[in-house]
C-alpha cells in the first residue's frame, strides 16, 4: 500500500487505497470534506489531499454548487442535502473568488512544467436524484433580459436516465464534470475557478462526458488536478449561467505525458478530436481553436499548412462551449472516421 501524502487528512477525509498489486495501477477514494476541497479557485501554492502515482485510477466525489440553504428554500427536503456539503459550507472560510466547489489538488508524482496530464475519463455517475438551474441579477448571457433571480429544482432519473424539467418535457441525461483542471503557473497566483484559461478549469464541455480523455498542459509540480461542477447535462453555451446542477461521482486514470507539448487544453472522444480556444472576445476564442485544429493536423497527422487549414473548414466543426463565465468558450470537433486506412 502506498502512504497517503496529506495535510491534516487521517481523520477528517475518506481516502482509501483499494486492490493495489505489484507493477500495476493504484486505485483511490476521494471525498469531499472540508479539508479536501479548494472552495472557488486554482493555485498552485495549494497544498495536496492526495499524491498518486502516473497510471492510477482515482474515484472522486464532488458536491453541487450551492448551499444547503438556497437548495432548501428552492425545495429540495433537508434530508436530501449531502451532509458533506453541510460540512463544507459551515467550516471554510478560505474561499473564492470563484463559486465552485472543487474536490481536490490531487499531485501526480513526476508531472513537471511543460508535460501534459493525460486525464481519462473513465465514469461519471450521479451522487444525489435531483438538480437545479438557476440564474441571478448581473449573470448569464442576457442579464438585462431577466434582472431578478430564480432557481428551479429538477428531478432526475437515473433508471432512464432523464431529467423531469416539467410536465411533459424529459432531458437526457450526459453527465460530465463543468471544471476539470490543474493549477495555473505560480506567477499567476490564486485564479478564479469562473473563467477556463490554460489550466483548463471550467470548461464546461457537455462532449467530456465518461469514456473521453482531456489533455491539459501542466503549469506547476505535481499539476495538482481539481474537479467539481458536476453537470447532469447542459446545451452548448450555458446560456443562463447554469447546466444542470448536481453532484457526480467520477473516476478518473491520470497519465503524465512527457512526449506531448501542448499550448492549450485539448480532447478526445471516441469518435472526435477536439481543440479548444478560450478568450474573454468570443471571436478571439474561435481563433484559438481553430489555430489549435490547424496545429494539432500538423504535428499530428503531419499535413500541411494549407491543408490543414483546409481540411479544417471542409470537415471541422465549430462549436460554442460557453458564453458566461469571463472566458468565452470555443471548440472544434474533427471526427476519426475521416482519416482512412491506406487500400480502404
Amino acid at each position: 500500500m502506498r502512504t497517503l501524502i496529506s495535510l491534516s487528512l487521517a481523520l477528517l477525509a475518506i481516502i482509501a487505497v483499494r486492490g493495489q498489486q505489484p507493477g500495476k495501477s493504484a486505485t483511490y477514494v476521494l471525498k469531499p470534506t472540508p479539508k479536501t476541497v479548494a472552495w472557488g479557485y486554482y493555485d498552485a501554492k495549494t497544498p495536496r489531499v492526495l499524491s498518486v502515482k502516473s497510471g492510477d485510477i482515482v474515484e472522486i466525489q464532488t458536491l453541487i454548487t450551492s448551499s444547503p440553504k438556497r437548495l432548501e428554500e428552492a425545495g429540495v427536503p433537508p434530508d436530501q442535502v449531502e451532509q458533506s456539503l453541510r460540512d463544507i459550507t459551515d467550516q471554510v472560510k478560505d474561499k473564492g473568488p470563484g463559486g465552485h466547489i472543487l474536490t481536490g489538488p490531487i499531485y501526480i508524482e513526476g508531472a513537471e512544467i511543460g508535460d501534459v496530464l493525460e486525464v481519462k475519463i473513465l465514469s461519471a455517475k450521479l451522487a444525489i436524484p435531483y438538480a437545479y438551474n438557476g440564474f441571478g441579477p448581473g449573470r448569464g448571457f442576457l442579464p438585462e433580459d431577466y434582472p431578478y433571480p430564480k432557481m428551479k429544482i429538477i428531478p432526475l432519473d437515473e433508471k432512464r436516465m432523464i431529467a423531469r424539467f416539467a410536465p411533459g418535457i424529459e432531458i437526457p441525461l450526459h453527465p460530465f464534470f463543468g471544471s476539470m483542471g490543474v493549477a495555473p503557473p505560480e506567477t499567476s497566483g490564486r485564479l478564479s475557478s469562473n473563467p477556463p484559461w490554460i489550466q483548463a478549469g471550467n470548461l464546461d464541455n457537455k462532449d467530456l462526458v465518461a469514456g473521453t480523455t482531456l489533455y491539459i498542459p501542466v503549469h506547476a509540480p505535481g499539476a495538482l488536478f481539481e474537479v467539481g461542477d458536476g453537470h447532469a447535462g447542459q446545451g452548448d453555451g450555458e446560456v443562463d449561467i447554469t447546466a444542470l446542477e448536481t453532484s457526480l461521482i467520477g473516476t478518473f486514470q491520470f497519465v503524465v505525458r512527457k512526449d506531448i507539448r501542448l499550448r492549450w487544453p485539448r480532447a478526445e472522444t471516441p469518435t472526435h478530436f477536439i481543440t479548444m480556444g478560450l478568450h474573454e472576445d468570443l471571436n478571439e476564442a474561435t481563433k484559438l481553436a481553430v489555430r489549435e485544429m490547424i496545429d494539432f493536423l500538423m504535428n499530428e497527422k503531419h499535413l500541411s499548412r494549407d491543408d490543414a487549414y483546409m481540411l479544417s473548414s471542409v470537415a471541422a466543426d465549430l462549436h460554442i462551449t460557453e458564453l458566461v463565465d469571463g472566458n468565452k468558450g470555443v471548440h472544434m470537433m474533427l471526427p476519426k472516421s475521416i482519416f482512412v486506412s491506406p487500400g480502404r
